[in-house]
């Protein structure tokens, strides 16, 4: 059903920027929030991001002014008689300085987290890669939420102790505390293996067979809430799904997914929604279920509607002042509250002692991950393979010998912006502790090979045991649109017919051609998510300005140090990023190589994310 469009012209922006710097945001058309019994306010992915986007108007709120607007809601929700749970699904860590330039990492991060009065919680695979993370998991997040983290198929070896334990309870029962609905929530991870050494995930498959979990989808509740930090597209939640429907055919399921970067919603059935919410604190998600619950009223309407079966809506929400504002119902001098405001000095304060804001260099342009195509001049690969990576790629007593540099796009999680490239900026970019690697004197007639491997030998990596090759690309583009049919059979062909075609066809922006949305506004729009999902096309609370999207590779290669005179080198170092190398030694063997994981070595010192930004200190100088 369309629902009313409202215009930013209606409403006066007299906003200030959240964090010092940041840009304010512009005036838009918005969407309503809808209402149910049941409400939801969801974040995930979002890699310390708590500080908002400062150079991205649409995007610049930071937690503190999350925590004022998730205040003002669940006054409206008490007002209204019905509730209202916030709902995080992993992947805190990780991507922003916030949480990476400090020693230990996480030092300011946990502690400005915590303010957030979070409901349903659960881990993502960014938590457990570095033994220490998934540590402070269970000695700081558990303690910090206590029994609303749920971990249903993931333990962790207690430091303490040095037992295997869970890291928290395997689900939760509880009552929400106004339309007194009857809930059962569980918290999953997807099928992850690349943890560290003192965590232990089973798989979703192998979870879902427990006596525990058995027993728990036989408990007689309104609905089940499935958190997890698993993107819809996978099919864990599919698992999951399919288990609690043996035991429950018409209980209604709310999923809240992750780890994709993408804002996305499917239903397996009528009777349920899944919902995930973009990356990087760009998007709040907002559900709303009405039918939950038998002889309640929903959201001012009488019994027997809400008895006539769940009811779902669902928004993409900008996370910005405007439209936060607009949809509490308040302005610039009502939205703020005093606990909101602290936080917001909290982060200002963390940033200053981190020095985030200080300026390495001056990005003469601004180069795009996947708005630009690859190769191009405004394509951030071409840069770093054009331009950074031979100027890097220098071994200290192999500098005269030719070798081919790889680097997964996956390596690198966020655009450049032209201007102030910032201490800030490099975990933005690159937040990752991967250096590099070699193997020495390769063949060149089989280390030209590896490359077209990675890119496009899928079935390979899977029959020789290792993991697929989409791991190696960036998340939003690990499960593109269209990978399987929608289940409720709502959708056709005719649905899709303005849909991009070819490169753009991905999950992250699927149809953006629309533009989600009337209104008599003629003022431009602001570029944006113009996301189609299996519910719908007016999912995004702000009409956008379609964005065109490209896919990239999964890695990309620099052949450096090559004979001038145009021929080939008899053998060659192969250098790669450590994090590619079970790839990289696979396709070695494929290719005829005869080296292997043993024969790698360390080829310089110091992580792609310092040795990026030696460069730009170099070479991008200047005034901004």
């Amino acid at each position: 059903m369309h629902q009313k469009i409202l215009l930013g012209a209606a409403l006066a922006l007299t906003t200030r920027a959240a964090q010092p710097g940041a840009l304010e945001p512009v005036a838009a058309p918005l969407r309503d929030l809808h209402w149910g019994q049941l409400n939801f306010l969801h974040t995930t992915d979002t890699h310390g991001w708590l500080g908002g986007h400062l150079l991205e108007a649409q995007y610049s709120a930071d937690w503190g002014d999350y925590i004022s607007f998730s205040k003002h809601l669940r006054k409206h929700a008490d007002d209204k008689g019905v509730d209202l749970l916030l709902v995080d699904t992993g992947d805190r860590i990780e991507g922003n300085g916030l949480f990476d330039a400090s020693s230990p990492k996480g030092l300011f991060q946990y502690d400005i987290y915590r303010e957030q009065d979070v409901d349903l919680l659960c881990i993502g695979n960014h938590e457990l890669y570095q033994a220490y993370s998934a540590d402070r998991e269970l000695n700081t997040t558990v303690p910090n939420f206590k029994d609303r983290y749920i971990a249903s198929n993931l333990d962790v070896i207690d430091p303490r102790s040095g037992e295997r334990v869970p890291l928290a309870q395997r689900y939760k029962k509880f009552t929400t505390k106004n339309q007194g609905i009857e809930l059962l929530a569980f918290g999953f991870l997807f099928d992850f293996t690349g943890n560290a050494n003192n965590s232990f995930v089973q798989k979703a498959e192998d979870t879902v067979k427990e006596q525990w979990f058995q027993d728990a989808i036989k408990e007689k509740v309104d609905a089940f809430v499935v958190i997890g930090h698993i993107g819809l597209r996978m099919p864990e939640f599919k698992t999951i799904f399919t288990a609690i429907r043996k035991e429950n055919w018409d209980t209604p399921i709310l999923f809240f997914g992750g780890h994709a970067h993408v804002r996305d919603a499917r239903q397996f059935d009528s009777k349920s929604i899944a919902m995930a919410s973009g990356r990087y604190f760009e998007t709040i998600g907002w559900m709303s279920a009405d039918g939950v619950k038998a002889n309640a009223a929903a959201a001012g309407k009488d019994a027997s509607t809400a008895s006539s079966g769940p009811r779902f809506t669902r928004r993409y929400v900008d996370t910005n002042l405007y439209g936060m504002r607009y949809h509490s119902g308040t302005n610039a001098s009502s939205f703020d509250t005093e606990q909101g405001k602290r936080v917001t000095n909290m982060i200002a304060r963390a940033r200053k002692a981190l020095d985030l804001d200080h300026q390495f260099g001056c990005a003469p342009k601004t180069l795009w991950m996947s708005r630009a195509r690859y190769p191009s001049a405004d394509s951030i690969f071409s840069w770093l393979g054009d331009e950074v990576l031979p100027a890097v790629v220098q071994h200290p007593t192999r500098k005269d010998k030719a070798r081919l540099a790889i680097l997964n796009t996956g390596g690198i999680r966020f655009d450049i912006f032209k201007g102030p490239f910032t201490r800030d900026s490099t975990y933005i970019v690159s937040p990752f502790t991967s250096g590099f690697k070699y193997i020495p004197d390769v063949p060149y007639s089989i280390a030209r090979n590896i490359l077209a491997l990675l890119n496009g030998a899928d079935k390979i990596f899977v029959e020789a045991g290792g993991q697929e090759t989409k791991f190696l690309t960036i998340p939003q583009q690990m499960f593109p649109a269209g990978q399987e049919p929608p289940v409720h059979g709502q959708e056709d062909a005719a649905a899709h017919e303005d849909e991009p075609a070819g490169d753009d066809a991905r999950l992250e922006l699927r149809s953006t051609r629309h533009g989600g949305g009337g209104g008599n506004d003629e003022r431009p729009l602001v570029e944006g998510y113009t996301t189609t999902d299996d519910v719908g096309k007016d999912g995004d609370d702000t009409v956008h300005k379609a964005v065109e999207f490209h896919t990239v590779p999964n890695c990309i290669q620099s052949a450096i140090g090559f004979p001038k005179d145009g021929s080939e080198p008899e053998t060659v170092d192969l250098v790669f990023l450590d994090f590619i190398q079970p790839w990289i030694v696979i396709a070695l063997k494929f290719s005829g190589g005869t080296q292997g994981a043993g024969d790698v070595e360390k080829y310089i010192d110091g992580t792609f994310t310092y040795i990026l930004s030696e460069w730009i200190k170099e070479n991008w100088t200047g005034e901004c």
